[in-house]
């Protein structure tokens, strides 16, 4: 959807912030046994160190990764929907254990290769179907919405078809 670099950091950005802060919440009521109103500010402390890590990981790792591997199973010619649907999946399966690495390292009370091993196996559902289902979707709609005039004049978004008044 990205058109120039500008749109691919403020896509990333904003997948980044949705994505980190979902995950962030998920684990944080995995270590306190379940949800509460505190684990939404409770997520919050990891913020400021997870997110730019996941948003430079995309923009120069797993960003230029996850297309190559898609498109290995599908083509240019498919349905966008696929070819999206492919893309994510591959970033998910990439930043996943990255940042199940990181997060282990930085936050758990004591790191290990099981410990890891676990927050992966524990992560990469909820990761997947977060982004697939919901934190995808949804962010596509907001940059469409920020885009909009720049996507509708590259063909990526259908104009509005609201008549226009005559000048």
């Amino acid at each position: 959807m990205p058109q120039n670099k500008l749109q691919e950091f403020v896509f990333t950005t904003i997948m980044a912030m949705f994505m980190v802060y979902g995950m962030i919440c998920y684990n944080v009521a995995l270590s306190t046994g379940g949800f509460t109103n505190q684990t939404f500010v409770m997520a919050l402390h990891e913020m400021p160190i997870m997110w730019p890590i996941a948003i430079v990981l995309e923009l120069f790792v797993v960003g230029k990764l996850a297309p190559m591997l898609a498109f290995k199973i599908v083509r240019p010619t498919d349905r966008p929907q696929v070819i999206t649907f492919m893309i994510s999946f591959y970033i998910c399966i990439m930043m996943c254990p990255t940042m199940g690495l990181i997060a282990t390292v930085l936050f758990k009370d004591s790191p290990s290769v099981g410990t890891f091993i676990q927050t992966w196996g524990m992560n990469l559902p909820v990761a997947l179907l977060w982004q697939l289902c919901y934190c995808g979707p949804l962010v596509r709609l907001i940059f469409r919405t920020i885009f909009k005039r720049q996507l509708a004049g590259s063909g990526c978004v259908e104009p509005s078809k609201e008549p226009q008044p005559e000048s």
